[in-house]
């Protein structure tokens, strides 16, 4: 049981970083709601004015194919290629590095592919799991100064403490019990010994 009786909304301005015991209960949420696999039980709904990017945790299938950068961003959204090159130069992509195939980049450079790609859908609705994964800290710290000015809802996953601390408004914990929800910082979470006596009896054992 990777969670249960989960039950929450996002309101404006939410910011939201998930939490858990096992990696996997914020993988399985995030796929779930992106409609990739079906919960066991329960439903969920967006608002008809939300519109959502997601940035998953295995991006393998996005690059199998001898496309470069910019023939590749260009799949997923309208613009000529000052446009695109626009948003690889908001991760960091420049000069001839555009015109790299993406089946030969590392893992940080896929990273930084797939969240232009996020960025050029425009959403309103960003849903990130573990997305500082592979990323160098020019690169995590560039992501994070765009999420902080970022007008719209966050839910994400990170094993990043700085991250999480200067992005997150709002903690939502998911246990085999049910979910611990707290508008705080992560910082204050972590400390609270009264948090931890709920996440004692939530996971049942020390």
């Amino acid at each position: 049981m990777l969670f249960s009786d989960v039950n929450f909304n996002v309101e404006k301005g939410d910011k939201i970083v998930f939490l858990s015991r096992d990696p996997r209960a914020m993988t399985a949420l995030f796929e779930i709601i992106n409609e990739n696999i079906k919960p066991d039980s329960g439903t969920f709904k967006w608002g008809v004015t939300i519109t959502t990017a997601y940035l998953p945790l295995d991006n393998t299938a996005f690059f199998e194919s001898d496309l470069n950068l910019v023939d590749w961003l260009s799949q997923y959204g309208e613009g000529n290629e000052v446009y695109m090159k626009s948003f690889l130069g908001r991760m960091l992509f420049s000069g001839e590095e555009v015109l790299k195939k993406v089946n030969v980049l590392s893992g940080g450079e896929k990273m930084r592919c797939m969240i232009a790609r996020m960025q050029l859908r425009n959403a309103n609705c960003l849903i990130l799991d573990t997305p500082t994964n592979h990323l160098d800290l020019e690169s995590i710290q560039a992501f994070n100064n765009n999420l902080k000015t970022y007008k719209g809802n966050v839910l994400f996953s990170s094993h990043d403490h700085e991250f999480i601390q200067t992005v997150a408004n709002r903690i939502i914990e998911l246990t085999p019990n049910g979910i611990i929800d707290k508008m705080m910082e992560y910082d204050e979470y972590i400390a609270s010994d009264h948090i931890k006596e709920i996440r004692k009896r939530m996971y049942g054992k020390n």
